[in-house]
């Protein structure tokens, strides 16, 4: 059966959430922070971090383990003495404790940030 053709009364629960891109950056710009938490659930929560061109990721190590994914822009990142160029479509792992940044931010850089367990 069609959405369209469904009575008013029929609910479907869905076990999806989606967020959008454009809405993750209209929304965190009006925030006016650099990170914007979207869903926390037990096990994680996620947000969306971003930092401008020049910009100062001044982060300390967390005690949840973390995944980056780089929806835009480019910089580098060190994870103890390791570093690397950043850009989209990379995704990084960045294990509790472990000390990390984002530097050298040449393009306003747009993460996806998961912690799992949820960020404290």
């Amino acid at each position: 059966m069609r959405a369209a053709e469904r009575p008013p009364s029929f609910h479907v629960r869905s076990h999806v959430k989606r967020h959008q891109y454009a809405e993750l950056v209209a929304a965190q710009a009006a925030a006016g922070q650099p990170y914007l938490e979207f869903i926390r659930t037990e096990p994680m929560s996620i947000g969306f971090y971003v930092l401008p061109a020049g910009g100062t990721d001044s982060q300390q190590p967390h005690s949840e383990d973390e995944v980056y994914v780089v929806m835009a822009g480019i910089a580098l990142f060190t994870a103890r003495t390791e570093t690397r160029e950043v850009a989209s479509g990379d995704v990084l792992y960045v294990e509790a404790g472990v000390p990390h940044r984002f530097h050298d931010i040449a393009e306003e850089l747009h993460l996806v940030v998961v912690f799992a367990p949820p960020e404290t």
